[in-house]
């Protein structure tokens, strides 16, 4: 009798084995998201204001705005606006909000998200982070203006929106809403209030606090969600990358005129960038307890 061999595999042998994508959970995506954020927030801070060319350029960019002779009508609104009245309606209507939508947690967790960066942006600014003096007889360097209060403000007010709205509305709020934020950091340099690197700044922390505590929250309630390293990288290094282009586009301009130009256009689309940047971790988070509840019932 004639034996056949074969290198077929048999049908009890094992499989091999399958093709793993590498991936990271969605607590470490905020992390790492948390992270990059916070590096880019320092990097703004060294480059721009612990360096005299830093320093020197964006007071070139202050005095364009201080010594205008037109007025720049579109950033007026600004001007005219009561930070502390509107802080305080925007509290009125995530509470309001959470009440209509019965989700009381959830707006306790925007209001935490609204408050926190702001108190941590005043303390910064205040008392941790100094400007150091170049002498300019303008006076535009004789006090610390990082980061913006302002656009700290328009940023927390835009994220704390986004959570206490229904999930499905977290995406189209936080790129309508990226428009506004551009809007006030543009008109904060317009003004001659703020210099390119406090509006980035006061983007980049509450971008940094927004995911520290979105880690948090994930880290309390898993979702069980894998998302691929590309990603995670992406959000660690992007931050960093955009300060540093900031920083090449604004130092090649040469007149005032043109830094001016160019710290307006830096500002609006820096401030964009990192809405888009903190857009992706944070779109799929359950801050809302009662939603984690109903996507373990229908796992089960």
């Amino acid at each position: 009798m004639a034996v056949i061999l074969t290198d077929a595999p048999s049908a009890t042998r094992p499989p091999g084995p399958a093709l793993v994508t590498r991936a990271a959970s969605r607590t470490a995506v905020l992390l790492a998201g948390a992270a990059g954020f916070t590096l880019a927030f320092v990097a703004a801070y060294l480059l721009f204001v612990r360096t005299e060319a830093g320093r020197g350029v964006e007071n070139g960019v202050v005095r364009s705005a201080q010594s205008a002779v037109t007025t720049v009508d579109w950033a007026d609104p600004l001007r005219q606006a009561d930070l502390v009245v509107l802080l305080g309606g925007v509290a009125v209507l995530i509470v309001a909000i959470s009440v209509v939508r019965r989700r009381v947690a959830l707006g306790v967790m925007a209001l935490v998200l609204l408050a926190a960066p702001l108190v941590v942006a005043q303390l910064l600014k205040l008392y941790v982070l100094d400007r150091p003096s170049t002498g300019d007889r303008f006076g535009v360097a004789s006090h610390n203006s990082f980061p913006s209060g302002h656009v700290s403000a328009a940023m927390a007010v835009l994220v704390a929106l986004a959570i206490v709205l229904p999930r499905r509305f977290r995406l189209p709020a936080l790129l309508t809403g990226a428009f506004g934020v551009a809007w006030v950091s543009a008109a904060a340099v317009a003004l001659g209030w703020h210099r390119l690197s406090d509006t980035v700044g006061g983007c980049l922390l509450v971008a940094a606090v927004t995911c520290a505590g979105a880690a948090v929250v994930s880290a309390r309630r898993p979702d069980g969600d894998r998302v691929p390293l590309v990603p995670v990288l992406t959000g660690f290094l992007a931050p960093s990358a955009l300060v540093l282009a900031s920083y090449a586009v604004l130092a090649t301009a040469t007149s005032g005129a043109a830094q001016f130009v160019a710290a307006l256009v830096l500002a609006a689309l820096s401030s964009m960038a990192v809405v888009l940047l903190l857009t992706g971790p944070l779109r799929r988070v359950a801050f809302d307890p009662a939603e984690t509840r109903v996507r373990r019932l229908r796992r089960r």
